[in-house]
């Protein structure tokens, strides 16, 4: 398997993926719109075990934007990295859009298009959900 690398835009924050990035998706929901300042946050879903900082854990901080989840961003250039969620000790939320390398996994869908910005005109033929995609809670 190949190793992902990413970072935040000062380059303090560097962590690696060692493994597969699941359900991909472009969420619409206002609390991402707000966290990354633009019309989505495209998340990817890594296994704990395969998610390491490399560097940057003391410029790392987070916001419990809702009870029980954090979203991590770097505390000297704002770059949002990655989101924990308490139920789900296994698995981070990272930014797609932190990571350096290529990947091979794609986008699967647009959920909670329902919270989209009334300005933003969703295109392409990725499915769209107005909650979770089947399937995740």
């Amino acid at each position: 398997m190949d190793r992902v690398t990413g970072r935040c835009l000062c380059g303090a924050v560097r962590f690696e993926i060692n493994g597969p990035i699941r359900h991909i998706v472009h969420c619409h929901c206002s609390q991402c719109r707000k966290a990354q300042g633009s019309a989505f946050a495209t998340n990817g879903i890594v296994s704990t075990s395969d998610f390491r900082l490399l560097a940057g854990a003391d410029e790392l901080t987070g916001y419990e934007s809702t009870p029980g989840q954090t979203k991590y961003f770097c505390r000297i250039c704002g770059s949002p990295i990655l989101s924990k969620t308490a139920s789900k000790p296994d698995q981070v939320r990272v930014r797609v859009g932190s990571i350096d390398s290529d990947i091979k996994e794609r986008p699967e869908a647009h959920i909670f298009v329902g919270s989209r910005a009334n300005w933003e005109e969703i295109s392409g033929d990725l499915p769209q959900y107005e909650g979770y995609e089947p399937g995740r809670s």
